[in-house]
């Protein structure tokens, strides 16, 4: 597995630079489409699931709703969930 994982390593470091020369080079679309290759990559490298990330963004963009009222603050009885999970 840790071959394996440094393979993956290798690729990603390839695919960031990749994307650097896009965005250098007018190529923001492609950039952009190889960000989230990277961000899969990443998540595989970490361990983190796909629901794992689905929870954070909706969290964040509870945070982000122009109305306060809507902002559920979590209450004793409903503890706010981890958003992340420690990964060394």
């Amino acid at each position: 597995m840790l071959h394996s994982d440094e393979q993956l390593q290798s690729v990603l470091e390839t695919l960031e630079e990749c994307r650097k020369v896009l965005n250098e080079s007018n190529g923001r679309e492609t950039a952009e489409l190889l960000s989230i290759v990277i961000l899969d990559l990443r998540m595989k490298l970490k361990g983190i699931a796909n629901a794992e990330l689905r929870a954070l963004c909706d969290e964040m963009l509870r945070g982000v709703s122009s109305d306060p009222a809507s902002r559920a603050k979590p209450t004793q009885d409903q503890p706010r969930r981890p958003l992340l999970r420690v990964v060394k």
